[in-house]
């Protein structure tokens, strides 16, 4: 198969961090893989996997005309099979370059928290948890498929030399003080609760034992960040938080943890170097990963909405004070980590999975008046949406990141359906 994939952004983050190293295991089974996309930071990431790049046209509305032809004439040029759009705006533009007749087949990956309910329901769509693929198969979509984030199990591992003791070195952390890494996205939604959260409990824990707090990334959240990580040192007395800001190559910030908190494909990672794991979420969220705790994230993905976020604080001082005062507890959760990520989590069963789902997408035939049902549908649901952005935005309550901030989990879980292509 020949197989374009679109990511959303070429910045850092999970989702465009997936479809890029996918697209480098899909074709060391045998496809040719092109990139599309935006100039980012993650271009060169894409060169060292051996990937082929074709820069997209600027951005503007979305979906962006231009875009939608760029790809349409790279389709043809190329005699592509697969054009696979990450998130809504890709997932829209390639819709429209392909259209009802075209031999290619137009397919989706969303690992947002929730799905745009613009998507035409036509198109194949993966998502990243059982409970997203049970409520997208309510709907009537005509193809799901469950695609949990996969991670590379050969680069991110606890026998790989990162250079932990020059960052650690570099970042003047103390190697006889435990730390706590987080690796995130500084963004208002999903992310922020938790990563002030985060530095609230280690100030408080340092009131009786030292600590020290390793926070990696940038983004819309950085002021907020860097201002309550100055507060939070200069009340200590001593910088025990250490905000580096974007990293190229975050691993050794994983490495060099006695414990990770994170959520979604940064909380794989952490796993794949054999680290206890605290997952993160909203509203007071925070569990550990422990045996009996795994069928929550996998039903509902490395993610959690809690009863409220005034009591997330002491919620994870809990659980963080359970990991650090007990070696044995910590050994057998950070064991547990390595053996879940190895077992279910790993790039090569990822890609597997994925080109079986394009197999899936090209045998499928969907009938002329089905399609345009689905496309009138997204249509109204595309003007509905951009409305009632005008309408917050004129009000001043815009969410920054609209599908991560309505997660499906906030709702109720359904019937748990087994939704796996």
């Amino acid at each position: 198969m020949k197989i374009l994939v679109y990511p959303h952004d070429m910045n850092m983050g999970g989702s465009q961090l997936n479809a890029i190293e996918l697209a480098a295991q899909v074709k060391k089974l045998g496809h040719e893989v092109i990139v599309f996309g935006h100039d980012g930071v993650l271009r060169e990431r894409v060169a060292e996997l051996g990937l082929e790049f074709v820069e997209a046209p600027r951005a503007r509305i979305r979906p962006t005309p231009s875009i939608v032809g760029a790809l349409r004439r790279l389709v043809a040029e190329r005699g592509i099979d697969i054009v696979h759009g990450y998130e809504w705006p890709p997932a829209l533009e390639t819709t429209l370059a392909l259209g009802y007749k075209h031999r290619a087949k137009a397919v989706s990956t969303v690992l947002s928290m929730s799905v745009a309910p613009f998507i035409p329901r036509h198109v194949p769509l993966m998502v990243g948890t059982e409970q997203i693929a049970a409520v997208e198969r309510d709907s009537k979509r005509s193809l799901v498929g469950l695609m949990e984030p996969p991670v590379d199990t050969i680069l991110n591992t606890p026998e790989i030399d990162v250079g932990t003791d020059a960052f650690a070195a570099t970042w003047k952390l103390d190697p006889r003080v435990p730390v706590i890494s987080i690796v995130s996205r500084l963004a208002h939604e999903m992310k922020l609760e938790g990563i002030l959260a985060a530095i609230a409990v280690v100030e408080r824990c340092n009131e009786a034992r030292p600590l020290q707090l390793l926070i990696v990334g940038d983004g819309p959240a950085g002021d907020e960040v860097r201002e309550a990580v100055h507060r939070a040192n200069k009340r200590m007395g001593k910088d025990m938080i250490v905000l580096t800001g974007q990293l190229e190559d975050p691993r050794p910030a994983y490495q060099v943890a006695d414990v990770v908190l994170g959520m979604g494909g940064s909380a794989l990672r952490a796993m794949a170097f054999r680290k206890p794991l605290i997952v993160q979420g909203e509203k007071g969220y925070w569990e550990t990963l422990r045996v009996e705790t795994l069928p929550e994230f996998l039903w509902q993905g490395w993610y959690g909405v809690g009863t409220g976020a005034a009591g997330g604080e002491q919620r994870l001082f809990d659980r963080l004070s359970t990991l650090l005062e007990d070696d044995e507890v910590r050994a057998e959760c950070a064991n547990f980590s390595l053996a879940t990520v190895r077992e279910r989590f790993s790039l090569e069963a990822g890609a597997e999975r994925q080109v079986r789902f394009y197999r899936a997408a090209l045998e499928r035939q969907i009938r002329l008046g089905d399609y345009w049902e689905s496309m009138i549908r997204a249509t109204m649901g595309f003007a509905r949406y951009n409305l009632q952005r005008s309408a917050a935005r004129f009000g001043g309550k815009v969410s920054r990141d609209d599908f991560n901030a309505t997660p499906v989990t906030a709702g109720p879980a359904g019937a748990r359906t087994e939704v796996r292509a």
